[in-house]
């Protein structure tokens, strides 16, 4: 089935009662995944239905976006100051620490529902009460009796953090359309070009939801930050960075089996020969980016976290973290973190097992290919199954 990318500007247009979409930067890499999805995805009736659908439900937010901004231009005033941005590497452990930055009362974290439908922008009375949060719950929980494995890979509560692709998909720069089907001549498009407005894009629907008076410095994460760091920091010069870590024959296997998770979902065909190349050429990507940036701006403050730390022990890990930013984690935050790690166990949704040998991977090979990263932040080797 062939996508028109015009046709799905038009619907959404037609779905809105708007025509702005503010600049065109997000026309190239939605004609580009329109013909990557149309040529190369090898979508199910599942996929062809859902898939247009998404990139209309993206389009509209952004219409709204535009149009609110133009019915209030106060918001261009507000200020995104110091957000805490936690990047890479991919099953890091980003969701987990995000989750715990979340239980600190002074952070503001992007929520799944208001990423997906930002306006009006919640008020400190509705954002965790918003009818929206329902029907993305329902949305999720369709999915989820379709491929009942996602709620085991990938759990993510409709009133909780969401990753920043959410948003940058709206410009369709985002890894979001990678995560859901395979797209070869989308993904290396996307590696090549200037993120720069997909992060201005971010800004504004930033700006939009805080302007609702739900304020606190902004805690963000998402693993796809690594390889647009420039970008990142140049919208947010004080960003706040916490980098992730862990065993990379580990990173490789659990993230395509996400991905081949999730894709399956909208395809039938198997993937899994190029989700395994595609993947692991995207770790290295993301360390590759990472080193780059830190030669760059040597004096940009980073916060290096291994995922065996996080793991073993969250409090205390949270602890550093809060001091590499000159802040002390104590009161209420210490006790709300506490309360979470202790009432949601790991594993509490089934057991994610992950093989590297289930897509044609060598542990050895990857092992001998990412050593000097290995050695370089001194990251604890893990068994290929978690217990």
């Amino acid at each position: 089935m062939a996508m028109n990318p015009d046709m799905l500007a038009a619907a959404a247009c037609e779905q809105t009662g708007l025509d702005d979409f503010g600049s065109d930067s997000f026309r190239e890499g939605l004609t580009i995944l329109c013909d990557s999805l149309s040529a190369e995805a090898q979508l199910n009736p599942f996929g062809q239905m859902a898939l247009p659908g998404a990139i209309v439900s993206g389009l509209s937010n952004r219409l709204r976006i535009v149009d609110w901004a133009k019915r209030h231009p106060e918001v261009s005033e507000e200020r995104i100051e110091a957000p805490i941005v936690v990047v890479g590497l991919f099953r890091a452990g980003t969701t987990f620490l995000s989750y715990l930055l979340e239980k600190d009362e002074r952070h503001r974290p992007l929520l799944r529902w208001e990423a997906e439908a930002s306006v009006p922008p919640p008020t400190p009375e509705t954002l965790l009460s918003d009818p929206r949060i329902e029907a993305v719950r329902a949305a999720s929980a369709m999915v989820d009796q379709i491929n009942p494995r996602i709620r085991i890979v990938q759990s993510e509560e409709a009133d909780g953090p969401t990753e920043c692709i959410g948003l940058l998909n709206q410009d369709f720069k985002s890894v979001l359309w990678e995560a859901m089907a395979n797209v070869p001549a989308y993904g290396e498009w996307l590696f090549a070009t200037d993120h720069r407005s997909a992060y201005d894009y971010h800004e504004r629907v930033l700006q939009t939801l805080q302007s609702g008076g739900v304020r606190g410095r902004w805690s963000l994460k998402s693993p796809s930050h690594a390889l647009h760091l420039d970008a990142l920091t140049a919208v947010y010069p004080d960003a706040r960075l916490v980098v992730m870590h862990r065993d990379p024959v580990v990173l490789c296997a659990s993230v395509c089996s996400l991905i081949t998770t999730l894709t399956s979902t909208f395809s039938d065909a198997d993937h899994r020969r190029y989700i395994a190349d595609h993947w692991t050429e995207m770790l290295a990507r993301s360390i590759a980016a990472i080193d780059a940036f830190r030669d760059a701006n040597p004096n940009h403050r980073i916060v290096d976290v291994r995922y065996a730390d996080l793991a073993n022990d969250p409090i205390a890990t949270m602890g550093r973290v809060y001091a590499s930013f000159g802040d002390e984690l104590d009161g209420q935050a210490l006790a709300a973190m506490q309360d979470h790690v202790e009432s949601h166990p790991k594993g509490r949704f089934g057991k994610h097992g992950y093989d590297p040998e289930e897509f044609g991977l060598d542990a050895g090979a990857i092992a001998e290919r990412f050593r000097p990263y290995v050695e370089r932040y001194d990251i604890p080797l893990e068994t290929m199954r978690e217990p």
